[in-house]
């Protein structure tokens, strides 16, 4: 399940939902969740705005977890992403994924996070407490760690 919305989003609903999709087999279920924080150093963060390229942001999305599928043995994932405007400590994203073994569904969900840094089209906006707004460059370490999965070699718990 892939969304892209602007309210916010309910993790133990969306838990327990993955949960009743994934069913008996799930032996696993990991979660991430990223909230809005403080991004320039010295000044505060008032709030970050999102944008995003509607329909081609949620198949690159889909295509992730597809991705994820292919390399990990999962059963399901959701991610729910929100976009606009959103205060400092709102919540932003929530990926989840079960499988029927842990170390499975950590890095399938470690994937799908790192990937969406830096493969989604979404522009971030920040404005700080003294009304200075920019647009958040993609950090490279961002792009590096995205980098390395494509050289690893997945590994499925037995």
């Amino acid at each position: 399940m892939v969304v892209v919305q602007t309210a916010d989003f309910d993790p133990a609903a969306l838990y327990a939902a993955l949960q009743a999709r994934a069913g008996d087999a799930a032996g696993a279920t990991v979660s991430f969740i990223g909230t809005v924080r403080d991004y320039a150093p010295g000044e505060t963060t008032r709030s970050l705005f999102l944008d995003h390229y509607p329909g081609m942001c949620e198949r690159e999305i889909q295509a992730l977890c597809d991705t994820a599928a292919q390399r990990w043995r999962i059963l399901d994932a959701t991610v729910v992403h929100r976009v606009g405007e959103l205060a400092l400590g709102d919540r932003i994203v929530f990926v989840g994924v079960a499988s029927a073994h842990r170390g499975d569904a950590f890095r399938a969900c470690e994937y799908i996070i790192d990937a969406l840094k830096t493969r989604a089209p979404f522009w971030k906006r920040e404005t700080l407490a003294s009304g200075r707004a920019f647009w958040v460059r993609q950090d490279e370490a961002d792009a590096h760690k995205t980098a390395q999965w494509n050289t690893r070699t997945p590994h499925h718990e037995s």
